[in-house]
């Protein structure tokens, strides 16, 4: 009896290791994807003339984007994305873009709603008070801390009330129907776990974006291309 155990045991051993590594591989790879992938949906949603002002992008410190988020809602509201946000490098963010980190995107909001959809976010960080609310923990979107728009000119939202007290401002592109709010009462932080998968060791989402001294992997080239390329300087 004990010899079958002891086989038993001595396999668990080495097959255990292995599908562990494979594991960790494949859920690399899915976060590279959509690394990638945030970079993709950024481009396409820039190059749509007005979908968000120019004004306001040269005026961000952050931006985040969560491509497909999911959404689902009969009466209550619910939303679950994946993304990844860029911060501009140096003082008072002044630089140039840096290293993403990995971002999550939970909660979900009460209300009528009926429908479902698929929706590419982008969330733009206008002041360092939302970057450190948002690398610190976790940020509640809500009326007075996010508008959601659709195109409204790429210079025709910056005078309003609204987006001069907003620390978070969001942009959406939807490919569905949905009736009702997009963002407010969800939850954005940091995705500690991709994060790690992605630079292959425990790093503090703080410590990549500001520091200056983490290396951007490959799946961030387009991302950080595309935000070099269309706001290359940070306007006050």
């Amino acid at each position: 009896m004990k010899k079958p155990l002891t086989s038993l045991m001595t396999m668990l051993l080495v097959v255990l290791p292995i599908l562990s590594s494979s594991a960790f591989a494949a859920n690399r790879e899915k976060d590279e994807d959509r690394l990638e992938n945030s970079g993709t949906v950024l481009k396409e949603i820039l190059d749509v003339p007005d979908d968000i002002p120019q004004d306001l992008l040269d005026k961000a410190d952050c931006v985040v984007v969560f491509p497909s988020v999911l959404k689902a809602a009969f009466i209550v509201g619910g939303s679950y994305g994946r993304g990844a946000m860029s911060c501009r490098r140096g003082e008072d963010f002044r630089g140039p873009w840096g290293a993403p980190t990995m971002m999550a995107l939970e909660g979900g909001s009460f209300g009528f709603q009926i429908g479902g959809e698929a929706t590419d976010f982008v969330l733009l960080v206008m002041n360092e008070r939302g970057a450190s609310g948002i690398l610190a923990s976790k940020v509640k979107l809500g009326a007075d801390a996010s508008v959601a728009a659709g195109p409204v000119g790429r210079d025709a939202s910056a005078e309003t009330d609204a987006t001069l007290r907003a620390d978070i401002l969001s942009y959406s592109r939807a490919r569905g129907v949905f009736a009702g709010i997009a963002l407010e009462g969800s939850t954005v932080r940091p995705d500690n776990g991709a994060n790690e998968k992605i630079y292959g060791r425990d790093v503090a989402a703080k410590q990549i974006v500001l520091s200056g001294d983490v290396a951007a992997p490959a799946s961030a080239k387009r991302l950080i291309a595309t935000l070099d390329s269309r706001t290359p300087k940070h306007k006050s």
